[in-house]
């Protein structure tokens, strides 16, 4: 096989290795997503979070991110996740993080919406030349019926998938490298492409 003429990161994160969180392991994480949610700094009274939703589970860098989202009574949307440590597999959880943040844009405000997206960098990398990009969590919900599997795409580069759970998908995947950006693509059983959306909205 000759050189790659496109050598960036590709499937960088382990696969979901659990179900979404429940029971005490869903109390323990929203515990603490919950109050990243009450540092959030923001005039508007953004109103009592209501049920967290959890999203698949990516492990990236010996860190796992468990992402989340809550909609608040004044409506508006909370975002953002839960991350940790384990030593070995089968260990207990250590080395806690969380992250969140919050938007007026919600799928409930967009009827037409076909995935509603989030997301986080985590960290930067630097390819040839020192050009430089994100590696970027993103998580979302398929909005729309008969999706899969959803696929992160840089310009013409699958860079990462995931089987949906429950509508729900994680991707962690290289964002913003030599002009091309992310977008998200949903795949249905025949290996048709259901739905596709950009992070970045259009001009």
């Amino acid at each position: 096989m000759p050189p790659s003429e496109r050598p960036i990161p590709r499937y960088i994160a382990e696969p979901p290795q659990e179900s979404l969180p429940y029971g005490r392991w869903a109390d323990a994480l929203a515990e603490r997503f919950l109050h990243a949610v009450r540092q959030i700094e923001t005039e508007e009274d953004l109103g009592e979070p209501g049920e967290v939703s959890w999203f698949p589970d990516r492990t990236f860098a010996g860190r796992t991110y468990v992402p989340a989202s809550a909609t608040t009574a004044n409506g508006y949307e909370l975002f953002g996740y839960v991350s940790f440590e384990r030593e070995h597999e089968g260990a207990e959880a250590s080395a806690f993080e969380a992250y969140a943040d919050w938007t007026d844009e919600t799928a409930e405000a967009n009827p037409d919406w076909v995935l509603d997206l989030s997301d986080s960098e985590l960290t930067s990398w630097r390819g040839p030349q020192g050009r430089r990009g994100e590696i970027t969590l993103v998580w979302g919900v398929a909005l729309t019926q008969n999706g899969v599997v959803a696929t992160s795409e840089l310009g013409p580069t699958t860079t990462d998938q995931c089987a949906l759970i429950e509508d729900r998908f994680t991707l962690v995947s290289l964002d913003s490298y030599t002009g091309d950006y992310l977008a998200v693509k949903l795949w249905g059983t025949g290996g048709g492409e259901v739905a596709a959306e950009s992070l970045y909205e259009e001009e």
